[in-house]
């Protein structure tokens, strides 16, 4: 139900900082999971870091841990990516889940309900 709208992806070159953002509307409920995803031709799609709007509670991949930062306001969830390295190269999704619905916020894809359409993010080496 919710409506999803990535944007920011580009190509920049290893060491460079990037950020997406991803418009929501259309909430199916007060507390949102709120996630990133990542795919690529070599890898299928992995969870990047999520958001649990209610507080704020985040989660990271390890392999992004302490490069990436999620966030969100009202409208909009964001990703913040510096040190970017050329295995982060891929399509970015976000994707969103009522909270009630979920355990938490820390899922597979397939517990996403909501996605966008995704923005491609290149890093060369």
């Amino acid at each position: 139900q919710a409506q999803l709208v990535e944007s920011g992806g580009g190509s920049v070159q290893t060491g460079d900082s990037l950020t997406l953002s991803c418009g929501v509307s259309k909430f199916m409920s007060r507390r949102m999971c709120l996630g990133w995803f990542r795919q690529s031709p070599e890898k299928e799609r992995e969870g990047v870091a999520s958001i649990d709007t209610g507080g704020d509670i985040t989660w990271y991949d390890y392999s992004v841990r302490g490069r990436f930062k999620i966030s969100q306001d009202k409208t909009t969830v964001y990703l913040q990516m510096s040190d970017l390295k050329p295995e982060d190269t891929g399509v970015y999704y976000c994707a969103a889940v009522p909270r009630f619905q979920v355990p938490r916020c820390n899922l597979p894809s397939e517990e996403y309900s909501d996605w966008g359409q995704g923005t491609q993010v290149t890093v060369s080496s």
